[in-house]
């Protein structure tokens, strides 16, 4: 691909994570994306358990079970001349590690906002993740079919508990029972929810703001507080600055609602055209990589074993940076300085994939895995050897020894856990002396999480006695003494058999570096 083409394909491509609080209709407007994107013939969401439909995004056994989602998934289409990278985060906070991660691989991101709720704890969290990138984040304020809280309200609580200037991009005319439509203020036009009660006509244009003529929605009271609250809306409210959105400074907010599929094609349409191309990637030196550099390169940033179950397979998601990517290429894997040929290679629709011939900077590939990667690697061609930045690692707060219930099965037990832990969600310790398993996560669901998983896809049934909540130190190997151990703080070994103490609680750890004050301890993050 010569460098004129390559520019062209990778400032189409659009790639963008969506973020939310659990039950903000996150998968659902993902299904709807991926329906106008004609990747779907039809839209599965997590109400339709019962009937099979599960939402496309949602590929594991326990996140069609339970209606959430636990694990990232990545998925691509065309639209409008674009090529668009949508990656469906968890919601849950037990798995923010995950959705970090993923973070780092994208160039915007989508905020879906519950319009009865608001702002809600974990989507505040993330959100702060994506203002320290200071990436684009667009907001969809979802559910507009229920009842819910009053416009204005919602984005001044945007305002005041995210601290980011919003920009309205349409109005809602009523909502719930009442919801007649949207005052789309960014095409000067109508958007009718129920287009049949106004001959079959979906939109209606505005001229100086109003519908011009008779028609049966001026007869109607909602038409004239809605004017009034656009009205103060561009006279009070903050301007739209395209500037300001590419800096993470100011967001622009759709309403919606993605269950019954209103408004998410205005907001897909308005969205890739101010959503950015791929940028620039900071390395370990602080030097930014171009997305045009025509050598190829990328980083792991998820790992995913048994996608398909019939094969036992494992998948290392990459983030290509620079370059192109062509099936069968060699590369360097950083770490190791091992050479890789890179021959089966996909890209996704959920659990969907096939395999995938030239890719380019922005685009997100899946290289099979024999357990050469691991997250965080660097991958790149020819002479450009390049060491993208570290991805966040978390210090697990709870804990829990895991042992294999039957004796018999202990090649599973063991592959199981390795290739789970790989993966990212938890983390591996052995007690330092006797080697028993302990079992690491931020949150108590990752633990269910992987008992289900390591039972259905390793069948290897666990035994887990919990711990509770410890805090983990790890201290360097040359001030290390065995004898610094106590029942109230014990000395275990990470999987790279770096030495650290669990500590049952603060006052533990004050106690030891009160004892040991020449002792440095430290945490991942």
């Amino acid at each position: 691909m010569n460098n004129p083409d390559l520019k062209q394909q990778v400032d189409s491509r659009r790639t963008f994570a969506i973020i939310s609080h659990p039950d903000a209709g996150k998968t659902t407007i993902t299904e709807q994306l991926l329906l106008f994107g004609g990747a779907i013939r039809q839209a599965g969401t997590v109400k339709g358990k019962k009937t099979g439909n599960f939402a496309k995004s949602d590929w594991m056994d326990i996140e069609k079970q339970r209606g959430i989602s636990v694990t990232s998934s990545v998925m691509q289409f065309d639209f409008d001349d674009k090529r668009v990278n949508i990656l469906d985060t968890p919601g849950h906070e037990d798995f923010s590690e995950d959705t970090y991660r993923t973070l780092m691989a994208v160039d915007s991101a989508v905020m879906v906002i519950d319009s009865a709720k608001g702002i809600e704890a974990q989507t505040k969290k993330l959100f702060q993740v994506v203002k320290r990138r200071g990436i684009p984040i667009f907001t969809f304020i979802n559910k507009l079919d229920r009842d819910g809280r009053e416009p204005l309200e919602l984005l001044e609580e945007l305002e005041e508990l995210l601290d980011i200037e919003s920009y309205p991009m349409n109005w809602p005319i009523g909502m719930g029972k009442g919801l007649e439509g949207l005052y789309d203020i960014d095409n000067e036009r109508i958007e009718f929810y129920r287009p049949e009660q106004y001959e079959g006509e979906r939109f209606v244009k505005l001229t100086n703001g109003e519908i011009a003529g008779d028609h049966p929605l001026k007869e109607k009271s909602i038409y004239e507080d809605v004017l009034g609250e656009v009205e103060l809306v561009r006279e009070a409210g903050d301007q739209f600055d395209l500037e300001k959105i590419e800096r993470g400074d100011q967001t622009p907010v759709f309403f919606g609602s993605a269950l019954t599929n209103f408004g998410v094609e205005t907001f897909l349409e308005r969205f890739v055209d101010l959503a950015p191309k791929p940028h620039a990637h900071k390395t370990e030196t602080g030097e930014a990589v171009s997305p045009y550099e025509e050598e190829f390169s990328g980083f792991v940033f998820k790992i995913q074993a048994n996608m398909n179950p019939n094969h036992r397979d494992r998948i290392a998601f990459v983030r290509i940076c620079s370059g192109t990517f062509e099936r069968g290429m060699d590369v360097m894997l950083g770490r190791t300085g091992k050479k890789m040929k890179l021959s089966n290679v996909t890209q996704f629709m959920a659990d969907a994939r096939e395999n995938v011939e030239e890719a380019v900077a922005g685009d997100i590939i899946g290289v099979y895995d024999t357990g050469n990667y691991q997250i965080g690697d660097t991958l790149y061609e020819g002479k450009l050897k390049v060491a993208y930045e570290e991805l966040p690692s978390f210090t697990p707060e709870l804990f829990m020894k895991v042992t294999a219930k039957n004796v018999m099965k202990q090649k599973s037990f063991h592959k199981g856990i390795y290739q789970l832990v790989q993966e990212g969600a938890i983390q591996l310790y052995k007690t330092y002396l006797t080697d028993e398993y302990i079992i690491g996560a931020v949150g108590q669901l990752q633990f269910e999480v992987f008992q289900h998983r390591m039972l259905n896809e390793y069948n290897a049934e666990v035994v887990m006695t919990p711990m509770g909540n410890k805090i983990a130190r790890w201290i360097d190997p040359e001030q290390l003494d065995e004898r610094m151990s106590s029942s109230r703080n014990i000395l275990a070994k990470d999987r790279f058999d770096q030495p650290l103490f669990l500590f049952e609680n603060q006052f533990a750890m004050r106690w030891f570096a009160d004892k040991y004050p020449e002792v440095e301890l430290k945490s991942l993050m």
